[in-house]
C-alpha cells in the first residue's frame, strides 16, 4: 500500500450515539499497513489504528504537532484550531507543559483525594435525598471535576454555565463557521484575561497565582500563552472526566457481572478505571494529527515528510495482539499499558487527576447504589470530539 493506490476512507467512523466501537476500525487493523481516511475538512490522512503503530506515531519525535500550523490540518469543522500547547512541539512545549507540570504531579494530586471523597459523598446524598430519577450529569458527574479544575486554577464555580458553551463550542465538531469559532475562543479568552487581572490585584494560592508569576516575574511565558494556557487546563480538566464518569457507570450497567464484582470487592478500582479508560473509546475519531518531518514507515507503511498521521486510540487499545481478550472488559486485567491518556511528549497532563476524579466518582457510586440503574432515555452529545450522554437519568 502507498499513499498513491488508495482512494481514502470518509472518516470518522464512530456513532456519536453509543460507546461501541465501529467495527470499521476492525477491518482497518486487518488491513496491511495503515489506511487513508478524508474528514470533511483538511487534507487527507493516514490512520493508526493498531497498539505498536498509535505508540510510535505518538513517541517518535519525527513526528510534529507545530507543522499542523503550516499545513491544511484534517479535521471535522471549518475552523483551523490553533490548540496553544497542543499544538506545539519541544523547546516550546516544555517550557510550557513544565510551567504546569508541578501543580499535576501524583503526589501534589494526592493531596486531593480528602476533598473530592467528600465530595462525591455530598453529591451522592443530595441525590439520595432527591430521590429518583436524577440526572447523573447534572447531578454527579459534571460538578465534581469542575469544582475540583476550578479550585486549583482558582475559577469562581457560579462561572461554570458561562464556560460551559465555550468549553462546548471548544470542542465542537459541528459546522461551526471559522468566524463563530473565531467568537467563541475570543469570549473565552476575554474571561480568562479578566480573571488573571483579578489574581494580579489579589493573589491566590493556586495554579493562576503561580502561572502569573512565571509570566510577571520569571518572564517565561508570553500574555496570550498565559491565557491560553489556562483556558487549556479550564477546558481539558474537566471535560474529559465529566464525559468518562456517565461512559463508564454506562459500560459498567452494561457488565452487570463486572458492576457487582466491583461492589463486592471495592479494592478493584484502581484497576477497574485502568480498564474502563482502555475498553471505552471516548473519541468520535481520532485526536490531532502528527505530521512526518522526514520519510518514515509506519506500519508498513511510507509515511512521506509532511505527511499527516491519525492515531486512533480506541482502536489501537482494542489491539488483540497487544491485549488478551480485548475485546471482552475485564476488571481485574493486569500490565494494561493501555494509551488511554496518549504517549509521548503530550501524554495527559492531567492524568493523575483524572485518575483519581473516576476512581472516588465510580468507587462511591458503586459503592452507594448497588441496584443502580437508567431511569430514562439518554441525550447523547452531539458533534464533540468526545462522546458521551448529555444527559442520563438514573434510578436505584
Amino acid at each position: 500500500m502507498t499513499a498513491t493506490d488508495h482512494h481514502p476512507l470518509d472518516y470518522p467512523f464512530n456513532s456519536g450515539q453509543d460507546l461501541r466501537l465501529s467495527a470499521a476500525y476492525e477491518r482497518a487493523r486487518d488491513t496491511p499497513g495503515l489506511v487513508r481516511v478524508q474528514l470533511p475538512y483538511g487534507e487527507p490522512a493516514w490512520l493508526a489504528t493498531r497498539y505498536a503503530d498509535a505508540r510510535l506515531v505518538l513517541g517518535d519525535q519525527r513526528f510534529s504537532r507545530a507543522l499542523g500550523l503550516e499545513s491544511d490540518e484534517p479535521r471535522a469543522s471549518e475552523a483551523r484550531r490553533d490548540s496553544g500547547i497542543l499544538s506545539m512541539d519541544p523547546p516550546d512545549h516544555t517550557r510550557l507543559r513544565s510551567l504546569v507540570a508541578k501543580a499535576f504531579t501524583v503526589r501534589q494530586v494526592e493531596r486531593l483525594r480528602p476533598q473530592v471523597r467528600a465530595l462525591t459523598s455530598a453529591l451522592l446524598d443530595e441525590m439520595e435525598t432527591a430521590g429518583p430519577p436524577v440526572d447523573l450529569v447534572d447531578r454527579y458527574a459534571l460538578p465534581i471535576p469542575v469544582a475540583v479544575i476550578c479550585r486549583l486554577l482558582g475559577v469562581p464555580e457560579e462561572d461554570r454555565p458561562r464556560f460551559r458553551v465555550w468549553s462546548d463550542a471548544a470542542l465542537s465538531t459541528s459546522s461551526l463557521t471559522a468566524e463563530e469559532f473565531d467568537r467563541n475562543r475570543e469570549e473565552l479568552r476575554a474571561y480568562m484575561s479578566q480573571l488573571i487581572a483579578l489574581h494580579r490585584d489579589e493573589p491566590h494560592d493556586d495554579l493562576m497565582t503561580a502561572l502569573i508569576e512565571a509570566r510577571d516575574h520569571g518572564d517565561r511565558l508570553s500574555e496570550l500563552e498565559l491565557i491560553d494556557l489556562c483556558v487549556a487546563v479550564l477546558v481539558a480538566g474537566h471535560e474529559t472526566t465529566a464525559t468518562q464518569i456517565p461512559n463508564f457507570v454506562l459500560t459498567l450497567l452494561d457488565h452487570p457481572e463486572a458492576f457487582g464484582r466491583l461492589h463486592a470487592e471495592p479494592e478493584l478500582i484502581n484497576g477497574a478505571v485502568e480498564e474502563l479508560l482502555r475498553f471505552v473509546p471516548l473519541g468520535s475519531g481520532a485526536g490531532q494529527p502528527r505530521y512526518a518531518k522526514e520519510d518514515i514507515e509506519v506500519g508498513g507503511t511510507l509515511v512521506r515528510a509532511g505527511e499527516p498521521v491519525l492515531v486512533a486510540i480506541g482502536a489501537a487499545n482494542r489491539d488483540a495482539l497487544r491485549f488478551t481478550d480485548a475485546g471482552t472488559l475485564d476488571i481485574s486485567r493486569s500490565g494494561n499499558a493501555h494509551l488511554g491518556f496518549g504517549h509521548g511528549v503530550h501524554h495527559c497532563l492531567g492524568a493523575p487527576l483524572a485518575r483519581l476524579e473516576l476512581q472516588e466518582a465510580i468507587g462511591a457510586l458503586v459503592a452507594r447504589f448497588p441496584r443502580l440503574r437508567l431511569a430514562g432515555d439518554i441525550t447523547w452529545k452531539t458533534e464533540m470530539l468526545v462522546r458521551g450522554p448529555r444527559v442520563m437519568p438514573v434510578g436505584w
